[in-house]
């Protein structure tokens, strides 16, 4: 199973709900909680192409997007084999 990362803000709604999906699944992930900005906000920025909002998820190398893309990729059938690639 690829690694999975996540990054994250307190209090962000999309992000608890990507969090959900793949809790639900049985992922393990890396959660980079970037609320205070700091290295890890800017590791993001540097992987992500100028998108700012969280949450921000990685597949592998593979940039998911949001919230909403990881829950497209689920309704879509695609989550699962990207998961056990």
């Amino acid at each position: 199973m690829p690694t999975v990362e996540i990054y994250t803000k307190m209090l962000c709604p999309y992000c608890v709900r990507a969090k959900r999906l793949l809790d639900g699944k049985g992922v393990d992930y890396v959660e980079h909680d970037i609320s205070m900005g700091g290295p890890k906000r800017a590791e993001m920025l540097g992987r992500v192409n100028g998108r700012t909002t969280v949450p921000q998820i990685f597949i592998g190398d593979t940039h998911v997007g949001g919230s909403d893309d990881l829950a497209a990729l689920e309704r879509a059938g695609k989550l699962d084999p990207m998961l056990a690639a």
